[in-house]
């Protein structure tokens, strides 16, 4: 049976994914404009198939290759040091970003104001392509299925944390389209001062994320070369 620190793993590694502010803020822009619902849906629609058919994939491979991914293993100490030495960069990146931008707007602002206007069906297509191609987000997926496949799961087990990461990397998208379907009216304020925000701490709370989750994995890459040693 897994243990709780396989869930804890899950859910940290859905949060990061589910902290990409181009796909929130997509979203919010979205549930703001022209037929809130149907575009929202079938956006977060696109995003919750993209990141369960990729880590499904990503596990089938690692299935197939029988690939050893225990605590220690070469397979796995190498995906937690460039995993965290990656995220650890990209963190910064984004942070020394944030403060040298001051008050002005992230440049990925203006990716969004491009995607919102395109037909529906492209849309999604670009939302979930930008999953696809996000260096951190690629290493959360690997992640994933690295400690689904060393847990050693039945198959309905892996399952079952493969729709749980699913549903944790969602969560901040599905919260704002459920309040919109409940009452739009009454969370229009709310989805604007999250715009807001989102605009304008953006790069700040991606790359604490980013560090965060760098220094986690660093820490296991370093304990996994502990372990051969």
């Amino acid at each position: 049976m897994a243990d709780t620190t396989l869930w804890a793993e899950l859910l940290a590694f859905g949060t990061g994914l589910a902290l990409s502010p181009i796909h929130l803020g997509v979203l919010l822009l979205l549930l703001l404009g022209p037929k809130p619902i149907q575009r929202g849906s079938w956006f977060v629609t696109g995003w919750i198939v993209t990141t369960l058919v990729t880590v499904i994939l990503l596990l089938t491979v690692g299935h197939s290759l029988v690939l050893d991914m225990t605590q220690g293993s070469h397979h796995r100490t190498a995906l937690d040091l460039l995993g965290g030495g990656a995220l650890i960069s990209l963190g910064l990146k984004e942070l020394l970003r944030s403060f040298a931008a001051g008050e002005e707007k992230p440049a990925w602002t203006h990716t969004i104001e491009r995607i919102i206007n395109l037909p529906l069906p492209l849309l999604i297509a670009v939302g979930a392509l930008t999953e696809l191609i996000s260096p951190d987000d690629l290493f959360l997926f690997a992640k994933t299925s690295a400690v689904v496949l060393a847990a050693s799961l039945p198959s309905w087990q892996e399952i079952v944390g493969l729709v749980f990461f699913t549903f944790g990397s969602s969560l901040l998208l599905l919260i704002p389209l459920v309040a919109v379907i409940i009452g739009r009216e009454r969370v229009i304020p709310l989805l604007q001062s999250g715009k807001q925000l989102l605009f304008a701490k953006g790069d700040l709370i991606v790359g604490g994320v980013s560090f965060a989750l760098g220094a986690y994995l660093g820490w296991q890459g370093i304990s996994g070369l502990t372990i051969v040693i």
